[in-house]
């Protein structure tokens, strides 16, 4: 038995397949979900959907957005502000990206600033984590 999984972002889809099993990062904390999950909508944060497939873990950077488990036919949709898969990320600029996203919140000055500074390095951070495969 397997779930349909979509994710969407506001400009492509992301992902349309069959999966077996994902875990999705929630701003309530992880949770998996397998076949026949009871159905739920929650708000997803920034983070990584895992998603196994022929018994192989796949990892995709999320920015937040929200999901919706549906009571029939094992449904998931994931609607967010932005999503790529890890490995569609290129290492090199992701880790450039985090380390000026390091940077920027040290000199950061003024609420807005920190605020605006602190999600970049989520990300960032997010999409460095996506990168290294799951064994």
């Amino acid at each position: 038995m397997t779930l349909n999984l979509s994710v969407l972002t506001p400009n492509r889809i992301v992902w349309d397949s069959e999966v077996e099993e994902i875990v999705l990062s929630t701003n309530s904390g992880q949770i998996g979900i397998l076949p026949n999950h009871a159905p739920i909508a929650t708000a997803v944060d920034i983070g990584i959907l895992r998603i196994r497939l022929n018994d192989q873990w796949l990892t995709m950077a999320l920015m937040g957005g929200f999901a919706r488990i549906g009571n029939n036919e094992n449904e998931i949709t994931v609607l967010v502000n932005d999503a790529e898969k890890g490995s569609d990320i290129d290492p090199q600029e992701a880790q450039q990206t985090l380390e000026i996203a390091e940077a920027n919140v040290k000199k950061a000055e003024g609420r807005r600033q920190k605020i605006e500074a602190n999600l970049a390095l989520r990300r960032a951070r997010t999409r460095v984590e996506a990168i290294n495969p799951i064994s």
